[in-house]
């Protein structure tokens, strides 16, 4: 039996917490299981990094930043790794280099392209305890330190799990479970025990931050058990699973649930502040000019969400597009580029706008859901600026101020009840 154990910034903040979770990985070795920890960084410290780097330039090359900010990772697995060994345990510490994770060459979002496991496995053969940085890899075509991007040490977690093949991977973080929406929003916001990769993977996309998207991808890719879990406290959490569970089995598995959770429409509502429209106006109406624009943006690794393009009149429209504000600069310096070449086209932004969503599997046989988020967003005199759906989410921009309110009203529609059908 194997498990992967993820800890994140919270849970390694002091030399104390440190202790703990050397602990929790101690505690997973003496009931059988061969161990892996994965680490982040303490709290704090890679902002911190960032900072110093950005004093000395704003300009800064993203190959320095990811040699960098991959220290604090670097850093945090041999104090678990020492924490373990004056426990009495066999225990080695990796980089992400070591523990063979390779990725392209993009660095500071680099993906995972394989992962060479020789050298983990051949220290679990010998009885001992693995702690791994998370959130760095190696581009074998550079030779470049890369790091994943922010959360990258959940995505290091699930991608190990799968390599090894591992039984379980748990993210210990400074939650204690997946809720139907942010606590801090929303007071009565419930617990979830067991929710499906598919429903976990839109809910991280579209702004929960339990979980990082990436990392469920993979956990849905290559069937890998996800349990969110507190560091802090010793609770249940929420199973992340593609398995058809039904309450007797979660039960024997030691997770309990309520009938009427187990049979919500929407699982949950998520809110995500990181947002940006753009519009570009007056665009020639002909064949190929969406396809120019957008090849672009990818070009420049611009991620867009949503997009929305109105009926063409006197041979001209608009096109308007969601990408995150993190990415607004380099998205407005690509389409500004494209308006110049293209007479009477122009660029205008707004930042103040916030995505909310809900999502869940029942959508898929329900009807009425769209209607009723509507209608409840009009009730309380929120404007709708755009709309996108999947088959089992339903996503509206809407003015940022309004973006709590819209998340406690729908999660008393939704999840209190009055929505559900």
């Amino acid at each position: 039996m194997l498990v992967v154990v993820k800890f994140g910034g919270t849970s390694v903040a002091d030399v104390g917490r440190i202790k703990n979770v050397a602990r929790k990985a101690a505690a997973k070795k003496d009931a059988g299981y061969d161990v892996v920890v994965i680490s982040s960084a303490m709290a704090g410290i890679t902002d911190q990094l960032i900072g110093y780097l950005k004093e000395i330039s704003k300009n800064y090359s993203l190959r320095e930043y990811d040699q960098l900010v991959s220290t604090g990772e670097t850093a945090n697995v041999p104090l678990i790794t020492q924490a373990l060994l004056e426990l009495g345990y066999s225990a080695e510490s990796f980089t992400g280099v070591q523990a063979g994770i390779k990725t392209n060459d993009t660095h500071s979002k680099a993906r995972i392209t394989a992962i060479d496991t020789e050298r983990i496995k051949r220290a679990l053969g010998e009885g001992k305890i693995c702690v791994v940085a998370g959130f760095q890899g190696f581009s074998p075509a550079s030779g470049n330190i890369t790091t994943l991007g922010r959360g990258g040490s959940d995505t290091t977690a699930v991608a190990l799990a799968a390599a090894l093949k591992a039984d379980l991977c748990e993210i210990y973080t400074d939650v204690d479970g997946v809720y139907t929406a942010d606590p801090r929003v929303v007071r009565d916001a419930r617990k979830l025990a067991v929710i499906s990769h598919e429903e976990m993977l839109e809910l991280a996309s579209l702004g929960a931050k339990v979980l990082m998207p990436r990392c469920v991808e993979f956990g849905m890719n290559f069937n890998v058990d996800i349990m969110v879990l507190s560091s802090l406290e010793d609770k249940p959490g929420t199973l992340v699973t593609s398995k058809e569970l039904n309450a007797g089995e979660l039960r024997r598995k030691g997770i309990f649930t309520e009938e009427k959770m187990e049979k919500m429409v929407v699982r949950g509502v998520a809110s995500d502040k990181n947002q940006a429209k753009i519009t570009l106006r007056d665009l020639p109406d002909r064949p190929g000019i969406a396809a120019e624009i957008f090849t672009r943006l990818a070009g420049a690794n611009v991620n867009v969400d949503m997009i929305i393009q109105n009926i063409a009149k006197d041979g001209r429209a608009n096109i308007s597009f969601t990408v995150p504000k993190t990415e607004l600069n380099t998205a407005l310096n690509t389409v500004n580029t494209f308006a110049a070449d293209v007479p009477g086209v122009s660029a205008e932004a707004d930042e103040d706008i916030a995505k909310v969503s809900i999502v869940g599997v029942g959508m898929l046989s329900h009807v009425g859901v769209a209607s009723t988020m509507f209608q409840t967003l009009s009730n309380h005199g929120i404007n709708i600026l755009m709309i996108s759906t999947s088959e089992i989410k339903i996503s509206c921009v809407i003015d940022e101020k309004f973006t709590e309110l819209a998340v406690r009203v729908l999660h008393d529609i939704f999840i209190n009840g009055l929505g559900q059908r």
